[in-house]
């Protein structure tokens, strides 16, 4: 039988935890119109003249804190990078040599182009896809489509291609969330009063013009909740990660951590459903910067909910979701 293609995307680290690694990724990501829809003529003199300036070393910095996580010893790699090949090798050995499976990264290496080259070289005409976003978001989910395209302009033999949408209802993706849940509470002395399910932002401008990002977030936490039998006090839906002067979708995770002490309550739990895979936004942003903040406003107890990562479970889901909606007929 001929052989298939699977590919893995995330949305990518840094080579390196360098002010100047930091600086290539950050003018790739930020470059992209999906992810940045502010004119050009306003946007890149504040992005070249201010935030490629300031921010790589500051950036780079909080990688270094994190580069070593995942397998416990310093890599040539980020975690995220290195916990979505370990995801890749899981499933190829759960589907076995008919389909090749690789790993690309939307921005940074391994780039989609190069992923898609050795596809071509291997002689794979059909392609699946499977962006590691559980939400669909324009800047996430929709920007892979893009790069897949700009990969391909050229090419004269374009492959056949499937992607996966999202799978942010799917009944297994949330009964391992719940079960992540589950497992952290049992393995804790200071039960969590309070569980925020942190997301990561976006623009409310982003929402306004359609994007459904912000309703899939909810839906998520809903089923969530209702697995758990818990209510929208004990399991909280917040965002993290936003930047600039616009309104962001809230509430913001900072925030509510600040304040949730004055409010009498002092032991919290963070899972961050929207992230297939720890990187800088869960590993510093949240563990490490939203711990701190939640201590000094006077929280005792923060526990982080690890990501599902290359746990068995998930990558049998990964594994049964690339079966049933990629790779259905071509087995």
């Amino acid at each position: 039988m001929e052989k298939s293609g699977l590919i893995l995307v995330n949305l990518g680290s840094p080579d390196a935890p360098t002010p100047g690694a930091v600086r290539k990724y950050l003018f790739e990501f930020l470059h992209d119109k999906r992810v940045i829809e502010t004119t050009r003529w306003i946007w890149c003199p504040i992005l070249h003249g201010v935030i490629l300036r300031v921010r790589p070393a500051r950036s780079a910095k909080a990688y270094k804190k994190i580069w070593h996580m995942f397998d416990g010893r310093d890599g040539d790699e980020a975690p995220l990078v290195r916990i979505t090949r370990a995801q890749a090798q899981g499933v190829q050995d759960i589907l076995g040599e008919t389909v090749e499976v690789d790993v690309a990264m939307r921005y940074g290496n391994p780039s989609i182009g190069h992923v898609m080259a050795n596809m071509e070289k291997k002689g794979i005409t059909r392609i699946a896809v499977l962006p590691l976003y559980p939400q669909y978001a324009g800047a996430t989910t929709a920007s892979v489509y893009d790069g897949f395209h700009k990969a391909m302009k050229k090419a004269r033999n374009v492959p056949t291609l499937r992607f996966v949408r999202d799978y942010h209802t799917h009944a297994d993706y949330i009964e391992l969330l719940a079960q992540s849940v589950e497992t952290n509470l049992a393995a804790t002395e200071n039960k969590p009063e309070v569980i925020l399910a942190s997301f990561h932002g976006m623009p409310q401008s982003y929402i306004d013009k359609g994007d459904p990002y912000a309703e899939e977030c909810a839906r998520t936490v809903d089923l969530l909740r209702q697995r758990l039998s818990m209510d929208d006090s004990q399991l909280r839906l917040t965002f993290q990660s936003r930047f600039g002067p616009k309104a962001w979708l809230q509430p913001y995770t900072d925030k509510v951590l600040e304040a949730l002490p004055a409010e009498g309550v002092k032991s919290v739990a963070v899972i961050t459903p929207g992230f297939a895979a720890d990187c800088l936004e869960t590993l510093e942003e949240i563990n490490m910067e939203a711990r701190e903040s939640f201590e000094e406003a006077g929280g005792t107890h923060f526990g982080y909910i690890p990501c599902l990562n290359s746990s068995p479970g998930h990558v049998t889901f990964l594994s049964e979701l690339a079966k049933d909606q990629l790779l259905s007929g071509w087995l």
